[in-house]
């Protein structure tokens, strides 16, 4: 089954694609490996409600955001010089012994220090750091506020007395037992960066996933500011769906689940195609049939790295991506 493409092209432009990619950790990471090929015109948009390892330990002491998801977006980015990769590898570096810095990468710490600097500015901080490591395209921040997700999680155990609870944060419910079965950020309408909302007007595509599903990719979609804006978007939105189900969060997920998920909190946000891996997908007329519930069109490609581990190969991902938008 090939590329499927979606609704008339849009004009022709004699510019960059722009692209607006959201999500968090290392599935974002993977999508803006694969777009940074295809345009130099990239907008990535990053959680900021980790709650763990070093990011916990900063955002519990300072009145920052969580770098963590940031610092990986900016790396993802970087200039292919030796300098610039060399820094990229320093923002990387976790600091080792048994003291108080064990543990934090370089980056975030740098991160947190020119937020520090510039009186709470994280925009203009991610801005200095793109600009060391030349990177292409622009890292932004979801909201201008750290988020906590609240999630009601099922548990699998059909002897549980407790069957559904209520848990909080991130890494909590990223590693309960059970099935999420809802989702919402804490506050409940944060604010939204300027910055965040003028890329999302200007796009040509919007990009969602992989990644970690119920606290990656569809906390962007909770967001009243940043749903109302991807509704109100010209835009076509690409998803890319994750290569197996995530242990904690989408046990015994197929491919359709995850996207009946996502189109529950679209909230009027239109999605124009869905690339999934081909041989991740068992039931292939079951996930036509739900990417054409939802108004789209299929995508099925080779996207997983050659030696058959679960992660998005970037240069196959980017020829899937291609080929999707290549219309426009």
């Amino acid at each position: 089954m090939g590329a499927l493409h979606a609704g008339p092209p849009a004009p022709a432009v004699d510019r960059p694609l722009r692209v607006v990619a959201f999500g968090g950790g290392h599935g974002l990471a993977a999508a803006l490996a694969a777009w940074r090929r295809l345009t130099p015109d990239l907008t990535a948009v990053v959680t900021v409600a980790d709650d763990g390892g070093s990011s916990g330990r900063i955002r519990r002491e300072m009145p920052v955001l969580p770098p963590g998801d940031l610092r990986m977006a900016l790396t993802a980015l970087a200039d292919d010089g030796a300098d610039t990769r060399q820094m990229a590898a320093l923002l990387q570096h976790r600091l080792g012994g048994t003291g108080v810095l064990a543990g934090h990468p370089v980056g975030n710490l740098m991160l947190t220090g020119l937020v520090e600097m510039h009186g709470g500015d994280t925009v203009r901080a991610l801005d200095d750091l793109c600009r060391l490591l030349g990177a292409r395209g622009r890292v932004l921040p979801m909201a201008d506020a750290p988020l906590d997700l609240v999630a009601r999680v099922e548990s699998t155990d059909p002897d549980d007395p407790a069957r559904t609870r209520t848990i909080r944060g991130q890494v909590a419910i990223a590693t309960t037992p059970g099935r999420v079965r809802d989702i919402i950020v804490s506050p409940p309408d944060p604010p939204v960066h300027p910055a965040v909302l003028e890329a999302i007007a200007a796009a040509d595509v919007i990009s969602l996933g992989p990644g970690s599903w119920y606290t990656s990719v569809l906390p962007h979609l909770l967001v009243p500011r940043l749903r109302a804006a991807l509704a109100a978007s010209s835009a076509r939105v690409v998803v890319v769906l994750n290569l197996e189900p995530q242990p904690g969060e989408t046990d015994g997920f197929s491919p359709e689940e995850h996207l009946a998920v996502l189109r529950a909190h679209l909230g009027g946000v239109a999605l124009h195609w869905v690339i999934a891996d081909v041989d991740s997908v068992v039931d292939r007329c079951g996930l036509l049939s739900a990417v054409r519930e939802c108004g789209a069109e299929l995508v099925l490609a080779p996207v997983a790295e050659l030696d058959g581990a679960p992660r998005h190969d970037p240069v196959r991902l980017a020829a899937a991506l291609g080929s999707a938008v290549a219309a426009r």
